[in-house]
């Protein structure tokens, strides 16, 4: 596939069904949104439908967590459900040399080496989800089954619902 990123390659070669959504990251404010919250509005489709990819740090390891965009990441849920003491977000710098992805592009696919991942149980609520494809700009329609069977992630409740 011609411009294909990292992540696209890992799901054709996974034989995972996807949808690939451009848009333009520009045209909306993603800095006063965030760039998932940015995305969800220049698709069209509810914030709830959109998984952002946070990288966090346990004591053990790396961790990728996927949370949607309406929501916030529960370190303490995430440590619960990894079954360690504590987890803490990676900076954004560290992040990007972890996954080979930019900030605002960090897809949960094709990432420069595995990771243990843990994906919102809410992603269950919905046939297909949209995640980042690994630039900004770029999300990729899967169903949730899907995702959590090629990164081989387990599921939890780690989301905490903003207000």
């Amino acid at each position: 596939m011609k411009g294909a990123t990292p992540a696209m390659v890992m799901l054709e070669r996974s034989g995972v069904e996807f949808a690939v959504h451009a848009f333009d990251h520009d045209l909306v404010d993603a800095e006063e949104l965030g760039y998932g919250r940015a995305a969800a509005h220049a698709l069209g489709v509810e914030e709830s439908r959109v998984f952002k990819t946070l990288l966090a740090q346990s004591e053990k390891s790396a961790v990728v967590a996927i949370v949607p965009v309406s929501s916030q990441l529960s370190l303490k849920s995430l440590a619960l459900v990894l079954g360690v003491k504590r987890c803490e977000m990676v900076p954004a710098n560290d992040a990007q040399r972890i996954t080979g992805y930019v900030v605002g592009g960090i897809s949960p696919f094709g990432q420069k080496r595995k990771l243990l991942t843990v994906v919102d149980e809410s992603a269950s609520d919905y046939s297909t989800i949209f995640v980042s494809g690994g630039r900004r700009g770029l999300d990729l329609e899967v169903a949730p089954s899907d995702l959590l069977r090629v990164l081989d992630a387990k599921s939890g409740a780690i989301a905490t619902i903003d207000v």
